[in-house]
């Protein structure tokens, strides 16, 4: 995770695995890599077998840097990115009983997200939320807040103090759908207010290194369609980011269709609004037509897989092959609190369950995903999603160091203490 001071030079000795394509994952078993004062790679040696004391000798100007050795069983990984999450829905995480996305969002959503008006409640949430994304090896993450501006601000204000990158999202919502003690009071408040919020996260971090602020229209149904525009207009002065849901379940397109008569699909409401752009985040995309997917396609939209939330609130089986044979760009989100775990290596392996429960009920194989896949869904992938892909993701010579360090423990003969063999465990570098 990238170091909000400079930092001496560093050479990470051990192990060390990431994606290198979709379908190729390399293993390193004896690797060295140097990150500078700023924390940017500058050197990856593969196959270190005169050890790091030579390697040093070798390059003078790193004869004074650390070293950080793996002990034990344990590499090194890129840090995980989850493309889409619910912050203030943290306490609500699991909690979906019998319900589906509408029902939802009214009976457990709303009333959880309006308690955020008290800064201490935003302040005791976000704070455990951002602390249990970190200790799950998530170093970048898209971040939904609430209507709230101060509670916004202090999220963005604690992922920079953490040194975890983050696009923050003030979310706008000023249609009837929301109840009327947690909405916005018109298309203008929301305007005001989201602009409020990127004023403030621009100024904290006026480059961007960290944080970053996001237009998050909530989705299609609680915005009127002059605020679905304003926000359009407002993401486009702005250069901001958008994040928002489509297609997540079929009652919700069906609400979609009668709110938005004039609109050809649910992506053609995002398309005519100004919505569709390269920097947009759309998450679920679980039931798009062909012609939907092109209609993104050509936009460079991005997608947020969330195949433990789907599954959750039974919303249906995103069809990931196909987008990503289409050359859609895609990374995974866990969405809680409709996901029932903060861990983007748990949606690694849903989106592998997903995809086979696709394969199954379509009776093709074609549409099953490797577990090189996944786990590239969740570094590349995801830094595409979120526009870090030239920063984050792997290790290459220019990249920031942005990795975990995972400790996998022993087996004893049967007779140690289990905690004396150690557990698996993350720690972000």
């Amino acid at each position: 995770m990238a170091a909000s001071a400079p930092v001496p030079k560093t050479i990470y000795v051990g192990p060390f695995v990431h994606s290198r394509s979709l379908t190729e994952i390399e293993i390193e078993e004896k690797g060295a890599i140097g990150v500078d004062e700023k924390g940017i790679i500058r050197f990856v040696e593969r196959s270190l077998s005169n050890g790091v004391e030579e390697l040093k000798k070798q390059k003078e100007e790193w004869e004074d840097a650390r070293v950080v050795n793996i002990e034990g069983n344990g590499f090194f990984f890129p840090g995980f990115i989850d493309t889409h999450t619910h912050a203030p829905q943290h306490p609500n995480t699991g909690l979906f009983g019998k319900t589906t996305l509408l029902d939802w969002l009214q009976t457990y959503t709303f009333p959880m997200e309006s308690s955020l008006s008290s800064l201490p409640t935003a302040q005791r949430i976000y704070q455990n939320f951002v602390s249990r994304t970190l200790s799950h090896g998530t170093t970048t993450c898209a971040y939904y807040a609430t209507i709230h501006v101060p509670a916004t601000n202090l999220l963005a204000d604690i992922c920079l103090k953490r040194g975890q990158r983050a696009l923050v999202g003030r979310v706008c919502m000023n249609s009837d759908l929301s109840p009327e003690y947690y909405r916005d009071e018109s298309t203008e408040t929301s305007v005001r207010d989201s602009k409020a919020s990127i004023d403030y996260i621009q100024s904290i971090d006026p480059h961007g290194e960290i944080v970053q602020p996001i237009v998050t229209p909530r989705f299609a149904p609680s915005c009127t369609s002059d605020c679905l525009s304003a926000i359009g207009r407002l993401a486009q002065e702005t250069s901001s980011h958008i994040q928002t849901h489509i297609s997540e379940n079929k009652g919700e397109i069906a609400l979609v269709a009668s709110l938005f008569p004039q609109s050809k699909s649910y992506t053609d409401v995002y398309e005519t609004h100004g919505l569709l752009t390269p920097k947009t985040i759309l998450a679920h995309a679980v039931h798009l037509s062909p012609e939907e997917r092109k209609t993104i396609l050509h936009h460079k939209s991005k997608i947020s897989h969330c195949p433990a939330s789907n599954t959750a609130i039974t919303s249906g089986c995103a069809p990931i092959r196909t987008l990503l044979n289409e050359g859609h760009t895609v990374g995974l989100g866990t969405d809680v609190s409709g996901g029932f775990h903060p861990s983007i290596l748990e949606n690694v392996r849903q989106a592998i369950w997903v995809s086979r429960h696709l394969a199954l009920h379509t009776q093709s194989d074609a549409a099953k995903l490797s577990t090189e896949e996944a786990l590239y869904l969740a570094t590349r992938g995801g830094a595409a999603v979120v526009g870090l892909e030239d920063k984050v993701g792997g290790f290459e010579v220019g990249k920031e160091w942005d990795a975990q360090m995972i400790h996998l423990g022993g087996v004893g003969s049967g007779e140690e203490n289990v905690e004396e063999n150690g557990g698996g465990g993350y720690g972000s570098v």
